[in-house]
């Protein structure tokens, strides 16, 4: 079955928020869906221009936009730069001359038209629901701030006095000194990979290059990597090997674009030395701009990115917001007619991922944070990442595992509104997982083993749920939260909370309900016989009145009227 493209959408102060904030262990909080007519209805009403020699089909750019705006919140790009360098069309075209990208025979073209017309999204994702993401890098070695360290060391004042601190002068050791550090005594792949397996994931993204510009695989255009310098191993040809041998996909995300402006000179005290200048490194801090610079820093974020496709194959590559801008076009258009092309001769389903309007096609829409979702059942696919570990890099002191229950909460909350959940994972900076995000996955992997009929290869019905659809700050879910998926004609009522009383209620069923009547009711995990009745409140489930305590909890209904 053909299914419909999407794309990235989300805020880019949610971006900047919460890479500095711990995460609240706490139910989805939404917040207020504005008004259907108040919504953007195309690019123009996000003051996008499309950059000239590109074209975007009004109808393209309506359903990007779509996307974009599901969770209610102002979607990312809006025209603005966000993390993304002030580059012009004319900087662009040189780049991709001097890139020099092959032709890849195949039938999509760098066209957002072509993308479309040959896009679907991959069985595996649609079905596989829960995804692992990975923040881990040269920035896990301080463990400190957040995986923003080597900005903050230079920009920040807190930040960079814990460095002097700690680690001496900013001229005698900079953000390059944590390379030799770097040396990952404690990583297993397969060890990795084995705990993944274990959560139940479809699918495993870690960082290949965060916004520090350090890249952890082989590469050839960034002499700074993981197999010149540091541990001299390629992390994510070794990580992917092992996700693979263990039966999951494997994606890479690539922040690269984020680097070139990410330090920030302005913000380091007057007479302060820095590293910043030291010969061999221009090329790793890029803080000498000029035209010329900025044109070979893009030449090589599509160098990156033709490296990761060709070396390894990724079944999905996920981008941060600083591609939104619509001048950056005819450089996304340019490796995703190669990677979909590469992809058709791979004989694989790939995809993109990213936030805003990104994509106009070719991408899942992807949201930051379960507070950004969309906040009710949508005709599209998507995704979001949230981190089950309090932050998204290992911070001494901060990253801790969340409840595994709060974990199965956002994965029923994101499957029954058709999307796809994503859990982020922190390892420390020797390249071991901390023992609590390893439990919270394995629990997470146990409740799937009893409920994953109820996940897996599901779509929503057509309701999400019932009771409250979106929580405030402080509420817990009652016995009337239930939400809903669907497959294969059976229909599955999550029901959040053990009811009191010893009888669960589903009143999107009663009894003159289109539906009809079921024909059983059965509580996954459970041998024991269910008795139910219809009348006008709708579907009486009777209970034990004690909670089994491995919620959320899965009634099986069938012999429903399903649409």
């Amino acid at each position: 079955m053909r299914l419909v493209p999407y794309i990235h959408g989300v805020t880019r102060i949610a971006a900047l928020l919460t890479l500095s904030i711990p995460i609240v262990w706490a139910p989805c909080v939404c917040e207020a869906q504005p008004a259907g007519d108040a919504r953007p209805q195309s690019l123009a009403d996000l003051s996008e221009t499309p950059t000239p020699g590109v074209d975007i089909p009004d109808d393209l750019g309506a359903q990007a936009v779509k996307r974009a705006t599901a969770g209610g919140l102002p979607v990312e790009s809006r025209g603005n730069w966000g993390m993304s360098p002030h580059a012009t069309p004319e900087q662009v075209r040189a780049a991709m001359e001097i890139a020099k990208v092959p032709d890849v025979p195949g039938p999509v073209e760098a066209t957002w038209q072509s993308v479309h017309d040959n896009y679907w999204i991959p069985d595996w994702m649609v079905n596989g629901k829960l995804g692992i993401f990975i923040h881990f890098g040269l920035y896990s070695i301080p463990a400190h701030g957040s995986e923003w360290y080597e900005k903050h060391m230079y920009g920040d004042s807190a930040i960079r006095n814990w460095h002097i601190q700690n680690f001496g002068p900013l001229d005698q050791f900079g953000y390059k000194d944590f390379i030799p550090k770097f040396t990952l005594p404690n990583f297993d792949p397969n060890q990795w990979a084995e705990v993944f397996r274990q959560s139940g994931a479809a699918w495993v993204m870690p960082t290949a290059e965060h916004h520090d510009g350090y890249s952890l695989w082989d590469s050839k255009v960034n002499p700074f990597n993981s197999v010149r310098t540091g541990p001299h191993r390629d992390f994510i040809g070794e990580l992917g090997k092992a996700v693979r041998s263990h039966g999951m996909k494997f994606g890479v995300t690539n922040h690269t674009i984020e680097h070139y402006d990410f330090i920030e000179p302005h913000n380091i005290p007057a007479g302060m030395k820095t590293d910043l200048d030291t010969p061999g490194y221009e090329d790793f801090y890029w803080t000498n701009h000029s035209n010329e610079r900025l044109t070979q820093f893009m030449a090589q974020w599509i160098g990156k990115n033709i490296e990761l496709i060709d070396q390894y194959q990724p079944d999905l590559i996920w981008y941060d917001n600083g591609l939104n801008h619509r001048v950056f076009d005819p450089l996304k258009l340019k490796v995703a007619s190669y990677y979909f092309n590469r992809a058709r001769q791979w004989g694989k389903q790939v995809t993109f991922t990213g936030k805003g309007t990104c994509f106009i096609a070719g991408g899942v829409q992807d949201f930051e944070g379960m507070g950004r979702v969309a906040r009710e059942r949508t005709d599209f696919t998507w995704m979001v990442h949230n981190s089950l570990a309090g932050s998204w890099g290992y911070v001494e002191g901060k990253t801790r595992a969340g409840s595994p229950r709060t974990m199965l909460e956002w994965l029923v909350e994101v499957v029954s509104k058709n999307g796809i959940l994503a859990l982020n994972v922190a390892p420390r900076g020797d390249g071991s997982i901390p023992e609590d995000q390893q439990e919270c996955l394995r629990v997470i992997g146990g409740w799937l083993k009893v409920n994953g009929e109820a996940i897996y290869g599901t779509r929503a019905w057509v309701k999400s749920g019932e009771g409250a659809l979106r929580l405030g700050r402080g509420q817990r879910y009652s016995a009337r939260e239930i939400r809903f998926t669907t497959k294969d004609r059976v229909l599955y009522a999550i029901m959040m909370a053990w009811p009191e009383g010893g009888q669960a209620v589903v009143t999107s069923l009663p009894v003159d309900a289109p539906t009809g009547k079921p024909t059983a009711v059965s509580l996954l995990g459970s041998e024991t016989k269910l008795e139910f009745s219809q009348d006008a409140e709708g579907l009486k489930i009777e209970l034990p009145r004690q909670d089994p305590g491995n919620g959320p909890y899965v009634f099986r209904i069938t012999g429903l009227q399903m649409p």
